[in-house]
């Protein structure tokens, strides 16, 4: 079965204060977005589709795509405010992106295989992309199926801030009932987890890391709730549109069985300048032990 990555690159990184996606974190120079291509080949992923801004389209392609070719099927599209349904319009003085809904919803021309969506900036493990792997191999063709890759909150904390975090209640089956954003979470010095207005989190709570695997028809869903949500809130100079909020829906209108597809991957990513140290280190203890090569590219 063709099955696709989509990996959403058009973030500001407004706490980081650059572009994260062409940090270098690798012994040889590669990116989270190399090592997120390259575990997602490994386990048979075939085509990478990168939502990107055109304002540094030219660099990407140039400094990060120009490593994949030959390798997989590469497709760009640019996500920007002005990409709206038919009959809206972006309010005079936004310029706060939509969110991870419309960035997803910016790939449904290059997408129509089942698919995976991740962030550019986080690093997810190779057991995480096999798990979603495996999950889109076994789901029917035509139907409506959704899954979330879940991490485990006590391997997805940063050391150097809080972190905002989609944290999930599941149900007993192995399904996600719903994910609520929780921002401000961080482990205090007595080891407790707190964040803003939530005293219940654990070491295992269950998080959203935005790693979703999804088959196309989800398009059609988010695009009907995009409409909705602009006809709500879309003159709100802040508002966004978030992948959890389709998610919700379609569990609440739906019935939809989302599952959950649980990992104990170690996540690793760059939200704040300090944390390319930490990641850097993880990433070469990795290839030390053999789990990566030196040089992700040689010669395709």
């Amino acid at each position: 079965m063709s099955k696709t990555a989509i990996i959403m690159a058009a973030g500001m990184g407004t706490r980081y204060g650059g572009l994260k996606q062409l940090e270098e974190i690798g012994p040889s120079g590669e990116t989270i977005i190399d090592y997120s291509v390259f575990d997602a080949v490994e386990a048979g992923f075939d085509k990478i589709v990168f939502i990107i801004r055109e304002d540094f389209s030219e660099l990407f392609r140039k400094n990060i795509g120009s490593n994949f070719d030959g390798r997989v099927e590469t497709v760009y599209v640019n996500q920007s405010l002005d990409k709206l349904p038919e009959g809206f319009s972006v309010p005079e003085g936004r310029l706060k992106p939509w969110g991870t809904g419309h960035a997803m919803l910016t790939a449904a021309d290059a997408v129509n295989e089942p698919f995976i969506i991740i962030n550019a900036d986080d690093f997810y493990g190779r057991d995480s992309f096999r798990i979603t792997s495996e999950y889109l191999d076994g789901i029917a063709d035509g139907s409506l199926s959704a899954a979330l890759g879940g991490f485990r909150l006590k391997n997805t904390l940063s050391p150097n801030g809080t972190v905002s975090r989609g944290i999930c209640r599941a149900g007993g089956d192995g399904r996600l009932d719903d994910v609520v954003e929780v921002h401000g979470i961080f482990l205090d010095g007595d080891g407790n987890y707190k964040a803003d207005g939530r005293s219940d989190l654990s070491a295992d709570s269950l998080v959203s890391m935005n790693m979703w695997a999804f088959s196309p028809s989800v398009f059609d869903f988010a695009d009907r709730y995009f409409r909705d949500f602009l006809n709500a809130g879309g003159k709100e100079m802040k508002s966004e549109f978030y992948i959890p909020l389709i998610v919700n829906r379609m569990i609440n209108e739906e019935n939809l069985r989302v599952d959950i597809l649980d990992t104990d991957s170690k996540w690793y990513g760059v939200t704040y300048k300090e944390d390319r140290k930490r990641i850097t280190g993880a990433v070469g203890a990795m290839t030390a032990a053999g789990l990566y090569p030196e040089k992700l590219w040689g010669p395709a």
